[in-house]
């Protein structure tokens, strides 16, 4: 191919646009659902403590893409559909997100988000039981695909669910190993903790830990001490608390419901298309480099003035087309950016949505309000208060619960 040939296919090259287009298919993990009932004196509560938001330090959003809003915001959402997941699998028994470790059960669920952004999603997860033997730390990520947003998918999976299932079924692949004893053992030592949270000197030495840090019972309580039937009554009424407080996290779940899942389909679009206009403003700036280069190399000193004449408008076709092409590039990297103000413009107003709600929790004439973790701590002390008074529970003590927002139809 001649040289002037070569530069006519290189500018219809660059005439194309360069366009980079990407076809993802989400991917996808059935959840394991118990296929029979289970011994209930077998299964084991389950506490997902309110996830890190992984929000680095001295954060710059529109460097790292981090926003603080929504992260704090899926620090409580995902620790919410996880419940909702195990729940439906079927192998536990109660479970609840737990305002912390102090709110004593049988397993403890905690995790990291390392990334989020509508199209990935990258989660640390790390389980451990109440006899302080840790169970797993392992990473769970996921890639959204064009068809995760869709109006036509099942509203019950969350673009995400590939990820939750993945967690669940972990869970119940390790739970599922255990022998029966080694069950209902880590069920008598979560109880006992609690007991002795309550009332140290009563509890003392039922527990303690080995040489390897993990609780044994050395002995169990008589189950007619009437110390034991008065600290159940207290511990179902603290998890009347908990449940109480999972009332807060179902509120602030299903009232950013739609928010969020706007908020995730709009920046999967604002990501992929910045990424495809990335890609697109290389291969432009690239073929205009070639274009401009090439340009200047063609020969124009012939002895035929037509032939001088139709290389001299060759040449200058040639670079007006490189410099336009230069210039798209410049211009595809400047709507790039504009992208990510997009994607913060929506994270700021998904923030604003998405402020948390107040939970009112009445007993002896008390307010607890703050995050679901202050209050928690509030009720402890006030339980203590009323423990060590002797009043007991003689009369019931009431909790409101908040009015639940309706679940989200769209």
């Amino acid at each position: 191919m001649t040289r002037i040939g070569l530069l006519l296919a290189i500018v219809g090259l660059s005439a194309t646009g360069c366009a980079v287009q990407e076809v993802v298919v989400g991917e996808e993990t059935e959840l394991v659902v118990a296929a029979s009932s289970v011994n209930e004196a077998l299964l084991l509560d389950v506490g997902i403590i309110e996830f890190d938001a992984g929000i680095p330090e001295d954060n710059r959003s529109e460097k790292t893409g981090v926003y603080e809003d929504i992260r704090l915001a899926e620090a409580k959402y995902i620790p919410y559909h996880l419940k909702t997941t195990l729940q439906s699998a079927g192998h536990w028994g109660a479970v609840r997100v737990i305002p912390s470790a102090r709110a004593f059960t049988d397993i403890i669920v905690s995790g990291r988000i390392e990334k989020s952004d509508g199209e990935y999603i990258e989660l640390e997860v790390t389980a451990s039981d109440a006899t302080g033997r840790h169970w797993f730390t392992r990473s769970y990520e996921t890639q959204t695909g064009l068809t995760s947003y869709s109006e036509r998918r099942d509203r019950r999976r969350d673009p995400y669910q590939k990820v939750f299932n993945d967690i669940a079924n972990d869970l119940q692949v390790f739970v599922a190993a255990l022998p029966a004893k080694q069950l209902q053992q880590t069920r008598q030592i979560s109880e006992l903790q609690f007991f002795a949270d309550m009332s140290p000197v009563a509890f003392n030495g039922y527990l303690q830990n080995d040489d390897d840090g993990i609780v044994q019972i050395l002995r169990l309580p008589a189950e007619n001490d009437p110390s034991v039937d008065r600290m159940r009554q207290i511990r179902e009424r603290d998890r009347l608390v908990v449940d109480t407080l999972n009332e807060h996290y179902a509120n602030f779940y299903y009232g950013i419901a739609i928010p969020y899942r706007g908020w995730r389909k709009n920046a999967r679009a604002e990501s992929v298309k910045y990424r495809q206009t990335k890609r697109s403003a290389q291969i432009q700036a690239l073929v205009g480099v070639v274009v401009l280069a090439g340009s200047t190399q063609i020969d124009t000193n012939s002895s035929s003035r037509n032939t001088r004449n139709i290389k001299n408008a060759l040449q200058y076709q040639a670079m007006a087309r490189g410099l336009n092409t230069v210039w798209a590039a410049i211009n595809r990297n400047r709507d790039a950016g504009i992208h990510l103000d997009a994607i913060a413009e929506l994270s700021e107003s998904f923030g604003n949505e998405a402020a948390p709600m107040v939970v009112n929790v009445e007993g002896q004439e008390r307010r607890l309000t703050g995050t679901a973790e202050a209050q928690y701590e509030s009720w402890r002390r006030l339980l203590r208060e009323i423990y060590e008074a002797e009043t007991g529970f003689t009369q019931s003590i009431e909790v409101g619960a908040p009015a639940r927002v309706p679940e989200p139809t769209g």
